[in-house]
């Protein structure tokens, strides 16, 4: 079961668009049940339809089965069916027999109110996760669920409750005994990327860049070289609530293309610009994402809404 455990973790945290998050950074679970495997590639291919009905034949025989249950509502967020994916959450939270299951659910079940951006119920199931870590004194898990939780928190726009779980992350990762200066430096790093990116958003965009400042002189040590990518990231996103359109699409298109996040942003700055082909094209990709994590949980629903408005 610690195997189930794993895969359903690591499909959570896929393309975090965040400076990498040491959770994120686990290798991806080998062994799946095989249904799982061709759940996946269904929904590579954009049939999430096929995919989710492979998930409830299995669960016809097997309604207990915590990857098909979690697959599924997985499946019925990115359609925007939440209130029907917590259904499947739920099972797996009344039916797991060790903590470890139902800490698994109860972050699915986080996520799930993600994508239909509700900071309050996002934290209420993030706070159990925490809760679990700290139980196991693992202060690097609790600062990513932490970070985690205040990510969508800023997604959602409320921004005093995501400074402050970002702030617990910070100073709780900081606790991990005997840690190494480059852990620091990387805990240092996305404090000032968080505190950044939460000014623009308050409109602050002198304070803003005093933390993007901060966040390239903790990079320029060069004790994270892995987190030089998050930078045009931020310098981008912080143009974009600046008003900064033209400065926010060319430090957006360093920043990685493959982020569903990244894709809505770019749509929201070539819409801002006029380039309606462009927007689309961007909100199309971000649309299609798979990942039940931050970035999909912001980026499918509201790129779905745009391309309806757009005629897309």
């Amino acid at each position: 079961m610690k195997a189930v455990v794993q895969m359903v973790f690591a499909a959570l945290v896929v393309c975090f668009p965040e400076p990498a998050s040491l959770f994120a950074q686990a290798p991806a679970q080998r062994q799946q049940p095989e249904f799982i495997k061709q759940g996946q590639q269904l929904m590579h291919e954009g049939k999430l339809e096929e995919a989710l009905a492979l998930y409830r034949k299995t669960l016809e025989s097997s309604p207990d089965s915590l990857p098909a249950n979690i697959a599924a509502g997985d499946i019925l967020d990115l359609m925007g069916k939440g209130e029907e994916a917590r259904k499947y959450f739920q099972k797996v939270i009344d039916v797991a027999e060790k903590p470890e299951q139902k800490v698994s659910a109860n972050r699915a079940m986080a996520m799930s109110y993600a994508f239909e951006g509700s900071c309050r119920k996002t934290v209420e199931y993030e706070q159990k996760v925490f809760d679990y870590y700290v139980e196991k004194q693992d202060f690097v898990q609790q600062g990513e669920i932490a970070d985690e939780a205040a990510r969508i928190c800023i997604d959602s726009g409320d921004f005093d409750t995501a400074l402050h779980w970002y702030q617990v992350g910070h100073d709780t990762g900081l606790k991990e005994p005997d840690i190494k200066p480059a852990r620091v430096d990387l805990w240092n790093f996305r404090w000032e990327h968080a505190q950044a990116r939460i000014a623009a958003r308050r409109g602050n965009i002198a304070a803003a860049q005093d933390h993007v400042a901060a966040a390239k002189t903790i990079l320029d040590k060069g004790t994270n070289p892995d987190q030089a990518q998050f930078y045009p990231y931020l310098r981008g996103y912080v143009a974009f609530y600046g008003q900064d359109y033209k400065a926010a699409l060319e430090e957006l298109l360093k920043a990685n293309q493959n982020d569903p996040f990244i894709q809505c942003l770019l749509g929201q700055t070539y819409e801002k610009l006029g380039g309606k082909d462009k927007a689309v094209e961007s909100y199309r990709k971000a649309a299609a994402a798979i990942g039940h994590n931050p970035p999909a949980a912001y980026a499918v629903p509201l790129s779905k809404k745009r391309l309806a408005s757009m005629g897309g």
